[in-house]
């Protein structure tokens, strides 16, 4: 159901139809010196180095209402926030069900009425740095998601 592709130092999660549903930042850990991040990243990925976990950033909600020159009602407005809080519920059960304890918020850089979220994942053991092995743990988080209407 998800493919990955690497991009840089994170991935691209995409659905069957081939579309984007978040990007996973694997955590590299503390490297030292600085200025030879980029180059040590490199090679954790071509080496397929062991990871920990990262950062799975998905869309949190749309609000449907930031929109520049539309004009609504006061019922849809209404209709609209209780679509967001009902998401907002949904993410805090699978946070809850996933036992995921970080996570942040922020807006979407893409559109500005809406809002993701960064879930700090943490694998139960290391994983490699490989597509397959990073979607086979990640793939029960997406497919919760998704069930519930999330992704």
């Amino acid at each position: 159901m998800w493919t990955i592709d690497q991009e840089d130092a994170y991935f691209k999660i995409y659905d069957a139809n081939k579309t984007l549903v978040g990007y996973f930042a694997p955590e590299y850990g503390d490297i030292q010196p600085e200025d030879k991040a980029d180059k040590m990243i490199q090679e954790m990925l071509k080496n397929h180095d062991p990871i920990k976990g990262g950062y799975l950033m998905v869309p949190f909600v749309k609000f449907g209402i930031f929109e520049d020159g539309v004009e609504m009602n006061l019922d849809y407005v209404e209709q609209q926030i209780r679509h967001v809080h009902d998401r907002i519920l949904a993410w805090r059960n699978l946070l809850t069900e996933k036992g995921i304890a970080h996570h942040k918020i922020l807006i979407s850089h893409t559109d500005h009425d809406m809002l993701s979220i960064t879930l700090g994942i943490i694998f139960p053991s290391n994983v490699l740095l490989e597509k397959k092995e990073i979607l086979s743990n990640l793939g029960n988080i997406l497919d919760f998601a998704n069930k519930k209407g999330l992704l």
